[in-house]
C-alpha cells in the first residue's frame, strides 16, 4: 500500500495556463466535452498543522484524495476524439549502448493512454528500438549535424517531451539535445528531464531556469550532482536523511521548477509545495528501467494536466506539473510492487509495464 502525503508549505494559488498547440491540435469543443471534473472532497485538514516536519501552515492530503485529483485530469474515453488528442509524446534518447531506456519510457507513455509516441534517437540505435515495438514511431536524428532542421517540424506537433532515457554522455549529442531543450521551452511544452539529460542542467542551469513546465527526475546520485553544481556544496548525511529541504532548495535555485527526487520515497516539489510518496510494501528488486517508466508516465500525465480545466481551487493550487509528477510516481510504485508480488526476484521492468494497465484501471476510474 502506498502512503502519500501532500504538504502545502504555504497556501499559494498558482496560475494555470492552457497548453499552446498548433491549429490542427487545438483542443476542440468535442475534446472539452469529453473531459469531466470529478467531485473533489473537502481536502483541508487543520488537525495536521502541528506536524513537526512542517515549519509553516500545512495541509495534509491522503492517498485516496490525491488519486481523486489525478483521476479528474484523465480524459475519459470518448468517440468524439480523434487520433492524437489524448497525447502526442516525444521521447528524446537512445544511443548505441542504451536502447532499452527510450523504449521503456515510450511504451509506458503509450500504455498509459497517449495516442502516439515518437522516439528521437541516434542513427545506430534506431533499428534496434524499432524492432522492440511496431507501435512506436522512431526517428534516427539526434546525432545528426542538422538535427534542429529535421526535428523542429516534429516537435511542433508534440504535446509533451521527455528527454534523457538512454541518451548517453557523448558531448556532441548532448550539445544537440541542449538545443532541442531550448526549442521545447520556446514552444512552451511540458518538458521532463531524466537520466543523462540532467548533465545539461549541471553544466548550464539557465537552459530551464524559471521554466514552470519543466520536471526533473533525478535519483540520489543525480540529485547530489545537481545540488553541488548550484550550491558548490556537497550533501551531507543530514541532508540524506532529511532530504525535503534540500530538494525544495534546489527547486528554488532553479526558479521553482518541479523536481521528483526518486528513491524509496519520491520527494516531489515545486519549491513551495511538497508531495512525499512513501511505499509501505515496496519492490526490493532494483531492476534498471523503472525511472524510464516514471518519465514516460509523467509525459502523458503532463499533457492531460495542462489540457484540463482547473475549476477546482485545489487543483489550481497544486498545478499541472506537480499533479502530473505525482500521478507518474504513484502508478510506477504501485505497478512495481504488484509486479514483484507476482514475479519476485525475477521481476524486470518489462513485468512492470505489463501489469501497468491493470493497475491503472484498478485505481483510476477514468482510465
Amino acid at each position: 500500500m502506498i502512503k502519500c502525503h501532500f504538504l502545502i508549505y504555504s497556501i499559494l494559488i498558482t496560475s494555470f495556463h492552457l497548453l499552446s498547440v498548433n491549429q490542427d491540435d487545438v483542443l476542440t469543443s468535442d475534446f472539452q466535452s469529453c473531459l469531466t471534473t470529478s467531485t473533489i472532497p473537502d481536502l483541508t485538514d487543520p488537525d495536521n498543522s502541528n506536524n513537526n516536519n512542517c515549519k509553516m501552515i500545512c495541509t495534509k492530503l491522503h492517498e485516496k484524495q490525491l488519486v481523486t485529483l489525478i483521476n479528474s485530469i484523465i480524459p475519459p474515453l470518448c468517440n468524439k476524439l480523434y487520433k492524437g488528442q489524448a497525447g502526442k509524446i516525444a521521447v528524446i534518447g537512445g544511443s548505441k549502448e542504451y536502447t532499452g531506456a527510450p523504449y521503456f519510457a515510450a511504451i509506458s507513455a503509450l500504455k498509459m493512454g497517449a495516442d502516439l509516441v515518437h522516439v528521437f534517437c541516434t542513427n545506430d540505435s534506431s533499428p534496434i528500438i524499432k524492432s522492440y515495438s511496431p507501435e512506436l514511431i522512431v526517428h534516427p536524428m539526434i546525432d545528426s549535424p542538422n538535427v534542429m532542421e529535421r526535428i523542429k517540424p516534429w516537435l511542433d506537433k508534440m504535446h509533451a517531451v521527455v528527454v534523457g532515457p538512454g541518451l548517453g554522455t557523448n558531448r556532441e549529442i548532448l550539445k544537440n539535445v541542449k538545443e532541442i531543450v531550448s526549442y521545447v521551452r520556446a514552444k512552451n511544452l511540458p518538458l521532463i528531464m531524466d537520466a543523462d539529460a540532467l548533465w545539461i542542467v549541471v553544466e548550464d542551469s539557465e537552459v530551464l531556469r524559471d521554466y514552470k513546465k519543466a520536471v526533473l527526475t533525478p535519483n540520489l546520485v543525480e540529485f547530489s550532482r545537481l545540488y553541488k553544481s548550484l550550491t558548490n556544496t556537497t550533501l551531507n548525511d543530514a541532508d540524506a536523511h532529511e532530504p525535503v529541504e534540500s530538494v525544495k532548495k534546489l527547486s528554488n535555485l532553479l526558479g521553482n521548477v518541479t523536481i521528483v527526487r526518486k528513491g524509496y520515497q519520491d520527494i516531489i516539489t515545486d519549491g513551495v509545495q511538497v508531495v512525499i510518496s512513501e511505499v509501505s510494501q515496496s519492490n526490493p528488486r532494483r531492476c534498471g528501467g523503472q525511472g524510464d517508466v516514471l518519465a514516460g508516465l509523467i509525459g502523458t500525465f503532463s499533457h492531460w494536466a495542462y489540457s484540463s480545466t482547473y475549476d477546482d481551487p485545489l487543483l489550481k493550487q497544486l498545478g499541472p506539473s506537480l499533479l502530473a509528477s505525482y500521478g507518474g510516481s504513484y502508478l510506477t510504485k504501485l505497478s512495481s510492487y504488484q509486479a514483484f508480488a507476482k514475479h519476485g526476484r525475477s521481476t524486470t521492468t518489462s513485468d512492470i509495464i505489463e501489469i501497468l494497465p491493470t493497475v491503472a484501471k484498478d485505481n483510476f476510474e477514468n482510465y
